[in-house]
């Protein structure tokens, strides 16, 4: 597992946005079927992949992060558009789903923390988690954009208000830094998919109008920036240690 950073969690957000807007633009491409069999076959094989490492390898880890993002977000789609179930709806069931695995997996390790995240079962478990927060994520911001009629900007920036609590509860309050670290977990979904949406949606929804696949390109260049900084800081950190 990666260091939590801050660029951990620039990543994140970077990654949640690009989620967002991928999977609506290979939707409009491709079609639901076909944008859901790439988005399943990805990210079966990146996570296969994630699971075989025998370490943590940034560009494996990151690109199943991205792949995992992609289909959380087709997953809660097609909740909605197809099952026709209303956010609300699937943001309940969405965080049911994920307090049932968190409650799986403390039961059977003792313990949430990705620090020890050294066996395979417990990285299933990490992996099932994150899956269910992105879903639930994607849920939540739709709820709030479209039900609650805040849209996409107003939807952002009361998600970047909300993800700084877990860091003042843990620094000022003694919020357990574990809950602390799902929480914001759980609120870089909606906070980077509200802003990507706002980025690519048309005007008359109330975004800037650039299209899905512009800002899915320009999220996936500065991910790749990113991910390529982090690879440098661990190899030179490695060197250092021998």
């Amino acid at each position: 597992m990666p260091e939590v950073t801050a660029l951990f969690w620039v990543a994140k957000v970077l990654t949640t946005g690009m989620g967002e807007t991928a999977s609506d633009w290979l939707a409009r491409v491709l079609g639901p079927v076909g944008a859901g069999a790439i988005g399943l076959i990805g990210l079966a094989a990146l996570l296969a992949a994630q699971l075989r490492a025998p370490r943590y390898r940034v560009w494996t880890y990151w690109a199943a992060i991205v792949m995992v993002s992609v289909f959380g977000t087709m997953a809660a789609d097609v909740v909605h558009v197809v099952a026709g179930v209303p956010y609300l709806v699937s943001t309940v069931v969405f965080a049911v789903v994920l307090a049932v695995v968190l409650v799986r997996w403390y039961r059977s390790e003792g313990t949430l923390s990705i620090h020890s995240i050294r066996t395979r079962r417990r990285e299933r478990y990490y992996w099932g988690t994150v899956l269910a927060t992105f879903a639930l994520g994607t849920a939540v911001g739709d709820l709030t954009a479209g039900s609650f009629k805040l849209g996409y900007f107003s939807s952002g920036v009361l998600f970047a208000a909300l993800i700084a609590l877990p860091a003042i509860g843990g620094l000022l309050l003694g919020l357990n830094e574990v809950a602390a670290f799902w929480a914001a977990y759980v609120l870089t979904r909606p906070l980077g998919a509200s802003f990507a949406d706002w980025a690519g949606g048309s005007v008359r929804h109330g975004g800037l109008g650039w299209g899905t696949g512009p800002v899915t390109l320009v999220l996936a260049l500065l991910i790749t920036g990113l991910v390529g900084l982090l690879a440098l800081r661990q190899r030179a950190e490695r060197e250092v240690l021998g």
